[in-house]
């Protein structure tokens, strides 16, 4: 199974038991997770931005308005790094020090490069759409020449990434164990609901199929 390098930027060092450095599972939580969060640096100063993204074999994907300072820096091929999180459980010990979450969580870095034509950026943002609700693409309105340009788009090669998971149940000191306290783990997931029509939309359009399989696959 491929695997990222190993360096020490991208190492785990903290509980180095729960690192994973296999592509197919960093690819795994990268897709599974709705946002992530970009890390940057300019003017001497730090930023953490939370965005969308999606991705495209061995690349993130991204986009913002063409005035963003995140696209911008991003754009001009400057160094940044996303990290994505996905939490399964509340970890619940039986001291208060031991208390934790299980979670699937990845770190990556690489360098931005801009995306210029409209045909690529539009291939782009099909993606993302497809991404977030498949069949949406060819449903909606597609964009304008005006909206292309007022919006930019980076693809982000992965040069490093590692994957960083805890599952499984408290791991109390063995002198609490025998406490009467409630030990063991709160199962969360991400789960879709019933939708809610926009107010100002015609009663007469029906929900579409595709709206139905996603609901149905996330309950």
């Amino acid at each position: 199974m491929p695997e990222f390098q190993l360096t020490n930027k991208n190492r785990v060092k903290r509980h180095p038991e729960r690192g994973a450095y296999d592509k197919e599972r960093v690819y795994q939580i990268i897709d599974e997770a709705l946002i992530c969060h970009v890390a940057f640096v300019q003017d001497g100063e730090p930023f953490v931005i939370p965005t969308l993204h999606a991705r495209h074999n061995e690349s993130i994907l991204l986009h913002g308005a063409s005035s963003s300072r995140l696209m911008r820096h991003i754009e001009s091929g400057q160094r940044v790094s996303l990290a994505f999180s996905l939490v399964d459980g509340l970890v619940l010990a039986r001291s208060v020090f031991s208390h934790s979450i299980n979670y699937r969580s990845v770190v990556l870095f690489g360098h931005g490069e801009k995306v210029a034509t409209d045909d690529e950026k539009t291939a782009v943002l099909e993606r993302f759409t497809e991404r977030l609700m498949p069949g949406r693409w060819a449903d909606a309105r597609q964009p304008t020449a005006l909206e292309l340009k007022a919006t930019s788009v980076a693809v982000l090669p992965i040069e490093l990434a590692s994957a960083k998971i805890r599952q499984g149940p408290p791991m109390d000191d063995e002198r609490d164990l025998g406490l009467p306290v409630w030990a063991g783990v709160v199962p969360l997931r991400q789960r879709a609901r019933d939708p809610i029509r926009d107010p100002q939309q015609q009663d007469d359009i029906p929900l579409p199929a595709y709206i139905e399989r996603y609901i149905q696959d996330r309950q």
